[in-house]
C-alpha cells in the first residue's frame, strides 16, 4: 500500500466523522426550531436528492481532474460551505429559517456525491492487485467504526456543548480533511508541477473534445454492455433496495411492534449491527489470503447468510436473541459488499472505473430513496416483520443472478491483468 492510500484512508475518515456529527448537529436544530418530524426528515431526503443529481454529472468534473483533486475540490468547498452555514446559524440565533438550513444540506451532500466515486476508483491506483481485498477492508472496517462510535459519541458531545460549538468543530474537521487530501498523489498521473496542479493529464482524460453527454454516458455505457458489471449492480442494487428496511425508522417500528421494547433497545439493535460490521471486517483481512482464493464463492456465501438471517430476525420475537442475529448481519454483509466492490475494481479499467462508480452511485441512491418509500407503505400495509421477510426474498434475487454469472466473476479479464502489471511497476 502507497503513502497516498493512509492519506486516503485518514481523510476519508475524518470527513466521514465531520458529515455524521453535522447531520446530528442540524437535525437537532431543525427539531428545536420546527418542532415537526416530517421537517426534520427532509434532511436525508434532501442528501438523497443531491447526491443523485450531483452523480449524474459527477463524470464531466471526473474527465477534468485528477482524482485527488476532485476530492480536495469538494472538501475544500465543503469546508468553506460549513464555514458560512456555521456564520449563518450563529449570526441567526433563534431566527433560524429551515429553508436556508436545507439549502446548505442540500449544496453540501451535492459537492459529497463527487467524493464517495472517486474514493473507490482512486483505492485500486493506490495499492497493489494482491492487497485490493484487504484495502477495501481496512476502509469498510473504519467506515463502521466511525457509524459505530459516531452516533454515540457525537450525541453525548451534542448534549454537552450544544448543536453551534458542534458546528464549529465540524469545520475545523473539513479544513483538515481538505489539508490531507493535498498530500494523496494518483500514479497514474505524470507528477504534479505544484501543489496546486489540480487537472487531469492522463491522454484519455485530456481529449476534451469529446460531447458532455459522451462523458456522462461512458460509465453507463460499459455497465450495459459488460455482463459482469451488469450482474454486479444488479446484485448491489437489489440488496441496496432490501437494505432500506434497517433505516432507523423502521428498526424502531420492530422494537417497538415486535420485541414490545422501548426506544432505549433501538441503540442496542445499531450498537448490535456495527459491533458485527466491525468484527466481520477485522475477520475479512485476517482472512485475505483465503477468501481472495474463493472471493466469488464468499460473495455468494455472505450474501445467502444475509438473507437467511434476515429471515429469522423477522420471525423472531425475543430481545436478546434479536442482538445475536443482528450481530450476524454484519460481519455477512460485511464480506458480501467488499467482495463485490473489490471485483468491480479489477473488472474495469482504471481511466473508466471513476465513470462507472458514478454511474452505480446514481442508480443505488434512486433506488435506496424509492426503497424508503414503498417499504413505509408494505410497513403500513402489512406489518413490520412482513417488510424483512420480503426484503430477504428481494436481496435472495441477488444470489441466484450472483449464482448464474459465477463464471463471468471468477474469469480473469484483460483490464484486471493490466492493472496488476500497472501496480508492479510504479
Amino acid at each position: 500500500m502507497k503513502k497516498s492510500f493512509y492519506y486516503l484512508w485518514g481523510s476519508q475518515t475524518l470527513s466521514n466523522i465531520a458529515d455524521l456529527l453535522y447531520t446530528l448537529a442540524l437535525t437537532m436544530l431543525i427539531l428545536k426550531e420546527s418542532g415537526s418530524i416530517i421537517v426534520t426528515t427532509l434532511i436525508p431526503f434532501f442528501v438523497v436528492i443531491s447526491r443523485l443529481i450531483s452523480g449524474f454529472f459527477a463524470p464531466l468534473m471526473i474527465v477534468r481532474f485528477r482524482l485527488p483533486s476532485l476530492i480536495l475540490l469538494s472538501q475544500m468547498s465543503q469546508f468553506l460551505i460549513f464555514i458560512l452555514l456555521y456564520a449563518y446559524v450563529t449570526a441567526s440565533k433563534e431566527n433560524l429559517n429551515i429553508f436556508i438550513i436545507l439549502a446548505f444540506v442540500f449544496t453540501l451532500a451535492f459537492l459529497d456525491g463527487w467524493t464517495m466515486p472517486s474514493r473507490n476508483a482512486l483505492i485500486p491506483r493506490l495499492v497493489d492487485n494482491n492487497a485490493l481485498l484487504k484495502a477495501n477492508g481496512i476502509i469498510s472496517i473504519t467506515d463502521q467504526v466511525v457509524q459505530f462510535g459516531g452516533w454515540a459519541l457525537g450525541g453525548i458531545m451534542l448534549m454537552i456543548i450544544g448543536p453551534h460549538y458542534m458546528l464549529a468543530i465540524i469545520s475545523l474537521c473539513y479544513g483538515i480533511t481538505a489539508f490531507i487530501t493535498l498530500f494523496i498523489d494518483d500514479p497514474t498521473e505524470p507528477p504534479r508541477k505544484h501543489l496546486w496542479d489540480l487537472r487531469s493529464y492522463s491522454k484519455e482524460k485530456s481529449e476534451l473534445t469529446d460531447s458532455h453527454w459522451k462523458e456522462m454516458k461512458e460509465g453507463w455505457v460499459a455497465l450495459w454492455k459488460s455482463a459482469r458489471l451488469r450482474s454486479l449492480l444488479f446484485m448491489d442494487a437489489t440488496e441496496q433496495f432490501g437494505g432500506a428496511v434497517w433505516a432507523g425508522p423502521f428498526i424502531l417500528m420492530f422494537v417497538l411492534e415486535v420485541l414490545n421494547k422501548d426506544e432505549q433497545w433501538w441503540g442496542y439493535i445499531n450498537a448490535s449491527y456495527f459491533a458485527g460490521a466491525v468484527i466481520g471486517g477485522l475477520i475479512l483481512i485476517s482472512l485475505v489470503k483465503q477468501i481472495e482464493k474463493k472471493i466469488v464463492l464468499c460473495m455468494l456465501g455472505g450474501t445467502l447468510g444475509y438473507v437467511i438471517v434476515t429471515v429469522l430476525y423477522a420471525v423472531n420475537s425475543n430481545a436478546f436473541l434479536t442482538l445475536c442475529i443482528v450481530l450476524f448481519t454484519g460481519p455477512l454483509t460485511e464480506l458480501a459488499n467488499i467482495c463485490r466492490r473489490t471485483i468491480m475494481q479489477r473488472s474495469v479499467d482504471n481511466s473508466i472505473l471513476p465513470k462507472v462508480f458514478s454511474a452505480q452511485y446514481v442508480v443505488l441512491s434512486l433506488i435506496y430513496g424509492l426503497s424508503l418509500l414503498m417499504m413505509s407503505v408494505l410497513a403500513d400495509s402489512f406489518g413490520i416483520a412482513t417488510v424483512y421477510i420480503i426484503a430477504a426474498a428481494i436481496s435472495g434475487l441477488a444470489v441466484i443472478v450472483g449464482w448464474v454469472n459465477r463464471k463471468s466473476f471468477s474469469q480473469t479479464n484483460q483490464s484486471e491483468q493490466n492493472a496488476a502489471s500497472v501496480n508492479r511497476s510504479v
